[in-house]
């Protein structure tokens, strides 16, 4: 992303110009492959531990469009550091339950038709089931395509806070289940990584399962 001479960058955004620009390039590529159109979606990295600070979308930006003055940095407790940046998105609690309960080091949402239909479709049986396809090992930690990865589904709500705190719980489980992305019904994709490359990876095989999933079911009546 080349950035204006004549753009005026807040002065606690422009330390972080290359993530900036890598999360623009992303809202770009995601909204051409149609998963990230309109103001739909939210992009998050973190930029400090301690204390915690993530950078992240504004509310209601076009992803495909991103500039430096649609990003804001988010405090633990969810607030725009300076109110004169952007208001972040109310979701901005399920980026950090992600970063502060997973260790996650970069958060993407994305808002595309198959996860839309594919989470509608599956959220009576609270997750999706994605197994024995070559594109899994795109996946951190897996080796081989005969595995089963099972995405939570959880129901839509506009109560982030309680859906974060579900989140949260359900990350320090013994037998945590949201190891690499979970559903919104009827909303879409959350997913994650140690970086923005290895969210965006995630975000990719994904999509191309969720594609994969969504054409069985139409020709052949299964996923």
């Amino acid at each position: 992303m080349a950035i204006s001479s004549t753009q005026t960058i807040h002065p606690l955004i422009q330390p972080h110009l290359a993530l900036v620009s890598e999360l623009c390039a992303s809202g770009q590529d995601f909204h051409r492959r149609g998963w990230s159109l309109g103001t739909s979606s939210n992009f998050s990295v973190v930029v400090s531990r301690d204390p915690l600070i993530l950078l992240m979308t504004g509310s209601g930006y076009d992803k495909g469009r991103l500039e430096p003055g649609h990003f804001t940095l988010v405090g633990g407790d969810a607030m725009a550091l300076d109110p004169v940046l952007p208001r972040p998105s109310a979701e901005a609690r399920l980026h950090l339950a992600l970063v502060q309960a997973g260790g996650a080091a970069s958060v993407l949402h994305t808002h595309s038709v198959d996860a839309t239909v594919l989470s509608e479709a599956c959220q009576t049986k609270s997750e999706l089931v994605l197994e024995g396809y070559e594109m899994l090992k795109g996946l951190a930690g897996i080796t081989t395509h005969e595995t089963r990865v099972a995405l939570p589904v959880f129901p839509n709500t506009q109560d982030i806070a309680a859906l974060a705190e579900i989140v949260e719980t359900r990350l320090t489980e013994p037998a945590n289940s949201l190891r690499h992305g979970f559903l919104m019904a009827g909303h879409g994709l959350y997913t994650w990584g140690d970086s923005i490359a290895s969210a965006r990876r995630h975000i990719e095989v994904l999509e191309f399962l969720f594609q994969v999933v969504t054409k069985k079911q139409l020709l052949f009546g299964r996923g």
